[in-house]
């Protein structure tokens, strides 16, 4: 589970409560059914109607997905190319073929696959860059289903509150009820900033940030199972690829590797 988008969500509708809860605590004035019908329905129908059908309708799914977190282990992957890469040295690559079970990664299962039946590099290259092309192709239409999620949802708040005026201006000749009327007017404009900023657009930028993660795994991947086609030095496999790792990751991985040696 992503607990950065639970606690992003958690701590940005407090500010909202507090801020509410800041001016007297009325929180009966800010809930009102037909703006809320108004500007979650009409963004939600609007934004199906913009994407294509395998997409729109999964607008739910996909928003869910940004709170399952994926397990991206870079660490753990170098050690397991470097392995891969030390058994093929030693035995052939042929000999790898007893470890393809094992594998959980299904892009590193399918790359080993291809190179022990002798893939050309090549081929093996361009087979995994159009697999890679793909997946990000999908991410960036989720992603797209939410940034029109986003747009839509103050564009239909806008909507609510053209139509409370409406309303509110046929009523002028009773004074009071005009300022009930604005407020309630004014509602729909809240409710869709809260939506397009509260959900959509971050939900939208956490598929963003999670599209490169993955892909830097990928071309990682890569990296490694064609330096083990080639059979390369296991130590050289190494050192390219924790170019990959942050900093931070790569301190980690080399005094674990330190360790692991004494």
């Amino acid at each position: 589970m992503d607990i950065a988008t639970l606690a992003g969500v958690g701590l940005a509708l407090s500010a909202i409560f507090l801020g509410i809860a800041s001016g007297g605590g009325d929180f009966a004035a800010f809930i009102d059914i037909p703006s809320l019908f108004i500007t979650v329905i009409g963004s939600l129908a609007s934004t199906i109607a913009s994407q294509p059908r395998e997409y729109g309708f999964k607008i739910v799914q996909i928003t869910m997905s940004t709170i399952k977190e994926p397990k991206l282990d870079f660490i753990g992957m170098i050690r397991t190319l470097v392995s891969f890469s030390e058994k093929a040295r030693r035995e052939g690559l042929l000999s790898l073929e007893e470890n393809l079970e094992e594998i959980g990664d299904p892009f590193l299962k399918k790359a080993m696959q291809l190179v022990i039946d002798g893939t050309d590099p090549e081929v093996l290259k361009g087979m995994l860059y159009t697999e890679m092309d793909l997946f990000e192709q999908d991410l960036s239409m989720q992603r797209a289903v939410l940034e029109a999620g986003g747009a839509y949802a103050p564009a239909f708040g806008m909507i609510g509150t053209l139509i409370g005026l409406i309303q509110m201006l046929k009523s002028l000749n009773n004074p009071s009820t005009l300022g009930p009327s604005m407020a309630v007017a004014l509602i729909t404009t809240l409710y869709g900033s809260i939506l397009a900023n509260v959900f959509y657009l971050p939900m939208a930028e956490k598929i963003n940030r999670r599209t490169m993660k993955i892909l830097q795994l990928k071309r990682m991947i890569l990296e490694g199972v064609l330096s083990i086609q080639a059979g390369e030095n296991p130590r050289i496999l190494e050192e390219k690829l924790k170019s990959y790792l942050p900093e931070k990751e790569r301190r980690v991985y080399e005094r674990e590797a330190q360790e692991a040696t004494a």
